[in-house]
């Protein structure tokens, strides 16, 4: 039962449910306009009710709602009943309407049907007017078709006894207007052909038509024949002109005839005279033939040039004739004798060829040559171009070969001319001359060669071109730069270098300087002369030019070539070859430098750091280094003046070589001295001899625990020295001072602060390791184990030390826990080892030194252990460097050395 009344209520509701389109929903909003949610379309009676009431505590108000909702109501219900009543007048008014409406479409009918038939009646009595009048105009047209026909055909009639008559006479002046006024006529008749007489009068026509085609034929071979002056009955010119203009009237093929015949006529002696078994055919007397037909043009139109109508264009159709069988001829002539060309005769008949193609196109407009000639031989509507010229273009390799011989036979001459190159005297001495001299020459060939053709030839060319640029490359500029000269001085033994050590054993700072000198001298390295360094940049400069020019030559030759070769012009591997030269001559200069400054690096390994007493003035290294850049770089500066970006890169080069090399330097240094590290048997046998001086170091003497670091503070004064000298690098010797580039800055910058703080952490104190470790990451946050290992050893840390540091290193650095384990003792080895090796292979020094290493150390660490050994004694009781003398030697740099 609950089931049945569930469903009867779920119909009951559907049925009182509403369901309005969304038109008429749209519609209702339009005029209603309310916002009311119960006069929504999605109206839902439960969640209006839970809104309204959205907890217990809100039914206290339920009273209210209620008696609004009565309210509601009942205005809803006054306004319903106001609608009925009102909708029951207007039912009736409705109906009223309707019969109104009804009643005027019934009067409206039939006033329409009145005027349709009233309509009809008076077509009828036009009809009736006007049917006489048609009849009329349809006779009247009649009689007037009737009448000129009659016309047309007493013309016809009339004017073909009249054609016959006048044709007989030649008298083709009066001829022409009845002839142009028949053969219209007789189009007039061709709708009537099926009649006889019009048939006959048709023949008749084409008969006239045709003698006239013969006779005026005749009357031109007869008037133009040799054998015609003689003649009585030859035309005169009036009569030959009314002829010509009677050939034009009739039909085409008559006038083509004509012409052909006359054209040949004219070119006759020209084919005799120019056969091919004629020594006058050939090449070098080409300029005969156009003079020949330039003659013959003006006695042409002098004798006949107001007798043929201006539209025949006779004087251009014998022209455009003669280039043809010019044309053929001379293809036939050049096949044959092909081996007798050379490239002058070639030349020769191309340029005038070329010239009388360019006379021809201001003469004449060209529109004759549509018809006269192809497409394959005429590349471009309306000139002349080439019109006789492509009959050479098989033959332009003979130009390319000619052009190869001069380009090799070129390029043998400058580089035979350059091998005693002479560098100007000027300070920007500029670029070879020869250099200029080849890109003249390609220029020469270029516009040559567009003259010829701009397809294969130019394309052939091109090859041509991109050869020879590597041959000046490598047989002139590569094949002349300088090498390295070895220096032509004497140089000291290693034995006399020890005699002269132990016989001044009482100057011992004198004898060990003068033994470093003569080690120096003996690893001098091969170095470039002043003048070699000019050489260099000459070379440089001239490699400069020539990459800007070929980028040049590259898109004149894209512009100027075939478009089906555009994107085979591709000059990019010669440019590479420039771009080598450039690069290989920047380096000599850079290595060159760097072989100077090896050696000043070199002495400063020489040097006892941990034995020196006081800071003074900057050391002699520096001073050596100093002096051979104001030797160098200002001959390259101004040398390399027009090249300024290249000489940028030189400086850029240098500091970034020169700069790792210092650091390396640097790491093979042992500036301090440490209480606990044992002294040598040579040392201790010093400072025993010396032990009085410890007593004169005064203030220097310390606690037997502590270590000399003068010597650090001594390489971070050099290191600042070498610094400010490596800023003013790009303007050293000049008196005009630039501001170098901010990237070159950046470079050095970098670079010698890490030198600087490699310097500040050698002179900190070791202990305490957590203190030393926490200062040596801040100064130096990018360093790795390697680098660390290289400090502990310039510090002289002993390897026990050194062990016990480095794992205190790698716990404050987890991400060094990643390496391969190393350690200490392969480490310490392998740092030293690659940093002399890497020394040995920079500063190149020769075999003598090398091939016997262990006895230069032995006399290298002697002769340091002497030099330095009062001051190692009296630096014994100096205490570990702390931070505030630190900033002492940093105020000493700045009260020294200028920023």
């Amino acid at each position: 039962m609950n089931l049945v009344e569930q469903e009867h209520d779920a119909k009951k509701d559907h049925i009182n449910e509403i369901v309005l389109s969304e038109d008429v929903q749209r519609a209702i909003e339009q005029v209603l306009q309310s916002s009311d949610p119960l006069d929504q379309p999605d109206f839902n009676p439960t969640d209006y009710i839970n809104q309204l009431f959205p907890n217990e505590q809100s039914l206290s108000n339920i009273d209210e709602v209620i008696a609004k909702m009565e309210c509601d109501i009942s205005l809803i219900d006054d306004n319903i009943r106001s609608v009925v009543r009102g909708q029951v007048n207007t039912g009736e008014n409705g109906r009223v309407a309707l019969k109104e409406a009804q009643q005027s479409l019934t009067q409206l009918f039939s006033l329409i049907t009145d005027i349709k038939s009233r309509a009809e009646k008076t077509e009828d009595a036009v009809k009736e007017i006007t049917r006489d009048i048609k009849q009329l105009d349809s006779a009247k047209n009649n009689l007037t078709y009737a009448i000129t026909t009659l016309n047309h055909l007493h013309m016809l009639v009339g004017g073909v006894e009249n054609l016959k008559r006048l044709s007989e006479r030649r008298q083709y002046g009066e001829v022409l207007n009845p002839l142009q006024a028949i053969i219209e006529v007789n189009q007039h008749f061709q709708q009537y052909s099926e009649i006889a007489q019009i048939q006959t009068l048709s023949a008749q026509v084409q008969q006239i038509q045709s003698e006239l085609a013969t006779q005026i034929t005749d009357d031109f071979k007869n008037f133009f024949s040799p054998t015609s002056h003689s003649n009585a009955n030859r035309m005169t010119l009036t009569q030959l002109k009314d002829a010509c203009q009677v050939a034009s009237v009739l039909d085409k093929p008559v006038k083509k005839n004509i012409l052909k015949w006359f054209i040949n006529l004219q070119l006759q002696e020209y084919v005799q005279l120019f056969h091919e078994n004629q020594d006058i055919a050939w090449l070098d007397k080409i300029d005969k033939r156009y003079a020949w037909v330039k003659r013959h043009l003006l006695d042409f139109e002098e004798k006949y040039g107001t007798v043929f109508p201006p539209d025949w264009e006779v004087s251009e159709r014998i022209t455009v004739q003669f280039c043809t069988i010019t044309r053929e001829e001379l293809a036939k002539i050049v096949a044959r004798r092909r081996t007798e060309i050379d490239v002058k005769l070639l030349l020769f008949a191309i340029q005038k060829t070329a010239n009388f193609e360019q006379l021809l196109d201001k003469r004449f407009n060209g529109t004759t040559l549509v018809e006269a000639t192809s497409e394959e031989v005429r590349p471009e509507r309306g000139s002349f171009s080439n019109l006789i010229g492509s009959c050479f273009k098989p033959y332009l390799d003979i130009y390319t070969d000619s052009i190869d011989r001069e380009l090799t036979a070129l390029i043998e001459q400058f580089a035979q001319a350059n091998q005693q190159m002479v560098v100007p005297k000027e300070i920007n001495p500029g670029i070879l001359p020869n250099c200029a001299d080849l890109f003249v020459f390609y220029k020469k060939c270029m516009v040559q060669c567009m003259q010829l053709s701009n397809e294969k030839p130019m394309y052939d060319l091109v090859l041509l071109f991109k050869k020879y640029l590597r041959e000046y490359a490598a047989k002139v500029l590569e094949a002349r730069i300088p090498k390295p000269q070895p220096p032509n001085t004497t140089t000291s033994s290693i034995s006399s270098s020890m005699s002269l050590l132990t016989k001044d054993f009482q100057n011992l700072s004198t004898a060990a300087g003068q033994v470093i000198h003569n080690f120096l001298k003996e690893g001098e390295t091969p170095r470039f002369s002043s003048e070699d360094m000019r050489k260099i940049c000459y070379i440089l400069a001239t490699a400069e030019y020539c990459l800007e020019t070929v980028q040049q030559l590259e898109d004149k030759l894209k512009e100027k070539i075939d478009k089906q070769y555009v994107a085979k012009v591709d000059l990019s591997d010669e440019k590479d070859v420039y771009h080598r030269i450039i690069s290989n001559c920047i380096q000599l200069l850079v290595h060159d430098l760097d072989a100077a400054c090896e050696q000043s690096l070199l002495l400063m390994t020489k040097i006892a750091w941990h034995s020196i007493s006081n800071v003074g003035d900057q050391s002699g290294f520096v001073n050596q280094i100093i002096t051979n850049l104001k030797q160098t770089v200002p001959v390259i500066r101004d040398n390399l003046a027009n090249s300024r970006k290249y000489y940028t890169q030189f400086c850029h080069k240098f500091v970034n070589s020169f700069i790792p090399k210092y650091i390396n330097t640097l790491y093979r240094l042992r500036p301090t001295s440490s209480g606990s590290s044992s002294a040598s048997g040579t040392a201790a046998l010093v400072a025993s001899a010396s032990s009085s001086s410890l007593s004169e170091g005064g203030a220097n003497s310390g606690a037997a625990s502590g270590g000399n670091i003068l010597g650090c503070e001594q390489l971070l004064l050099d290191t600042h020295s070498l610094k400010t000298v490596l800023m003013d690098l790009p303007s050293i010797g000049s008196q005009v001072q630039r501001k170098p580039p901010a990237s070159y800055t950046k470079v050095v910058v970098k670079g010698m602060a890490k030198a600087e703080m490699i310097i500040k952490v050698v002179m900190q104190p070791v202990h305490p390791a957590s203190l030393y470790i926490e200062q040596y990451l801040k100064l130096m946050p990018e360093s790795s184990v390697v680098e660390f290992h290289k400090i502990l050893e310039m510090k002289n840390v002993r390897k026990i030390e050194q062990q016990q540091l480095v794992e205190a290193y790698k716990r404050a650095c987890p991400q060094l826990q990643q390496q391969p384990p190393t350690t200490l003792a392969t480490a310490g080895s392998q740092a030293v080892g690659t940093e002399s090796g890497n020394s040995t292979q920079q500063s190149n020094e020769p075999p003598t030194l090398g091939g016997n290493s262990t006895q230069s150390q032995q006399i290298a660490a002697a002769a340091a252990a002497i030099s330095g050994a009062g001051s190692s004694i009296m630096a014994l009781g100096d205490s570990l460097m702390d931070k505030g003398r630190i900033k002492k030697i940093e105020n000493l740099i700045k009260n020294r050395l200028p920023n």
